[in-house]
Parts: C-alpha cells; structure tokens; sequence
C-alpha cells in the first residue's frame, strides 16, 4: 500500500497497464517485453488443481522473462466468448495494493481468472462468500492467497499505531502473523499469506469438502515487487 521500489523492467510495468490489453501489439514489441504466440489450448481448458496451478505459475514465468501471451487474444473475440458466462481456471485473493495487477503477473486474460481483492490479502465473511462462488458455481479449480512485498497494511498492524477511521479494523485479521513473525515485515507478509491461506480452508463449509475431495487446492504465495516473480509459500 506504500511506494515500493520502481521495476527492472526497462519498459516499466505501469506503462504496460497504462497501454493496457487493447494497445497495439507494434506498441509493445516496441518495449522490452516480446510476445509469444497464444498456447492452443486456452487457459479455460485446466480441469484439475494441479493443472490450474501450473498455469498460474507459468504465466508468471512468461511474465518475468517479459514473453507475454494475453495481449495477443482479440477483444472482440473474448466478449463473445464471456458475455454470457464466465468460466474462470483459478481464484486470486490479493491485496488491493495498485502494484499488484493479477491478471499481468500470470500473463491471464479476460474469463481465467476470479479475482478478490482487500488491504492485507484478508480473510473475511465477504470474501469467503465469494471465493465460495468461485470455486462451486463457476469452477475454479485452484484458489491463491497472494502476498506482496512491501505491504502496508502489514507494516501498519506490526506498528499498531493509531490511524484515521476505520484503518485499523484491518489489524485483528494480521494479528496472528504479527504474533509469529514480526516485526521483520516480509517474514509476517509471508506468515500473513500462509495464515489467511488456511483460515480460509478450514473456515469455509463449502470449500473444505472440496479440498479434501481433491477438487479444489488453496495455496499461499509471495509476489516479488522488485522481480515481478511469484513463489509458493
């Protein structure tokens, strides 16, 4: 939620979401980051936990090594393909800090992913309810709790200081990483991730059956600012 450290990229990444997906591709081969022809099969197509994962995280390998696939799909092409439903392959529950786009970091376009988004990656009733629509009404198959370095919400409830209105109602959900790790900041980030990762498995009356059924996974992971690389926790 504060300022970070700015990317390696040469072409930065807020310029790319400033293009945005409909820019031109001469745009962005212009850049750094070179695309690479979509896969055959879209990433709709992943049926198992496993599955779903492994795209997630070869989407950010195609985002580190700036050799981007999701710019190429056509717009048009993908409303026609969405208008009527929406089949997303994985749920992201990620901090609503602005240096986190989702669907950049996994090289994920329009329909692939479900996306919930609160300051500190928390689990509460709201975003329970709608992970728990995710994965049984729209059949994600995977759900990633994602932390990031350099989160400001955590560095708050480390600090415990007063903040201007309801700020620190986020506190009582980091407590218990602040408890296990603080005050080193990216130890409780990581802790905070794992943390919310199971309260989430082992809250939810809809998605623990399915986890234990082997048709959902919940994984934690840390998403690198400076590196743009996401790593399980």
């Amino acid at each position: 939620m504060n300022n970070g450290p700015a990317s390696k990229s040469s072409l930065s990444r807020r310029r790319l979401l400033q293009l945005g997906v409909g820019g031109t591709a001469a745009s962005l081969v212009a850049g750094s980051f070179q695309l690479a022809m979509p896969p055959a099969a879209f990433a709709q197509d992943v049926s198992t936990p496993d599955a779903a994962l492994a795209a997630l995280m070869a989407g950010n390998k195609r985002y580190v090594s700036n050799t981007l696939t999701s710019p190429q799909h056509d717009l048009d092409l993908l409303k026609q393909n969405n208008e009527e439903k929406q089949q997303p392959f994985a749920a992201v529950l990620s901090c609503a800090d602005s240096r986190v786009p989702v669907e950049w970091v996994f090289d994920q376009t329009i329909g692939h992913l479900f996306v919930t988004r609160v300051a500190g990656n928390l689990i509460t009733p709201e975003i329970i309810g709608s992970l728990e629509y995710g994965a049984a009404v729209l059949g994600t198959k995977v759900i990633l709790v994602l932390g990031h370095g350099g989160c400001g919400a955590v560095a708050a409830a480390i600090q415990g200081k007063s903040v201007p209105g309801q700020i620190s109602s986020l506190f009582p959900h980091i407590q218990a990483a602040v408890d296990q790790a603080g005050p080193d900041l990216t130890a409780t980030i990581k802790a905070n991730a794992v943390y919310q990762a199971r309260l989430l498995g082992e809250s939810s009356t809809v998605l623990a059956p399915m986890i234990k059924e082997g048709k959902v996974r919940v994984v934690a992971g840390f998403y690198d600012l400076a590196t743009g690389s996401v790593t399980q926790l």
